[in-house]
């Protein structure tokens, strides 16, 4: 899955308006265009696509984040250069405040099953022994789950 993917299916789960987007964008910390969120959200073999960077996706999420949990006492969070499926994962995880339950619950609305372990290797750091990346399949299927999840 591209970043472009992840975003045109954040902002169709939650059916986020262009003014909602830049409006998440900026509590991420960034000022964006509603030309730029066109561009980004355009099919890849449309000429006019632009290609959704790391650091912006994480931007958003971070922005998502603040959106529906609040904004944190302190310093804000940066977003990171490099983005895996995994903090894509763990970001979603905690703008919608899901506890592993909710996460093996939205999974299974996609008929896909995962156990607790299978589920916590994705959200221990990479350098840890159990530490598993997360594919697109995964991802692809959490995003599946929320939708329906949403749409109840």
């Amino acid at each position: 899955m591209t970043n472009n993917d992840i975003l045109r299916r954040i902002r169709y789960i939650f059916s986020l308006s262009d003014e909602k987007v830049i409006s998440i964008f900026g509590e991420g910390g960034k000022t964006v265009t509603r030309a730029e969120i066109s561009d980004w959200l355009k099919r890849d073999e449309d000429p006019d696509f632009k290609a959704c960077s790391d650091e912006l996706l994480a931007t958003f999420l971070n922005g998502f984040i603040i959106e529906k949990r609040g904004r944190r006492e302190g310093p804000q969070p940066v977003a990171e250069r490099k983005l895996t499926h995994n903090i894509v994962f763990w970001k979603l995880k905690i703008a919608l405040n899901l506890k592993a339950d909710d996460v093996i619950d939205t999974l299974g609305l996609a008929n896909f099953k995962i156990s607790r372990h299978e589920l916590s290797a994705f959200f221990r750091k990479p350098g840890h022994k159990h530490y598993r990346p997360c594919k697109d399949q995964i991802l692809r299927n959490f995003l599946q789950g929320l939708q329906k999840r949403e749409a109840d």
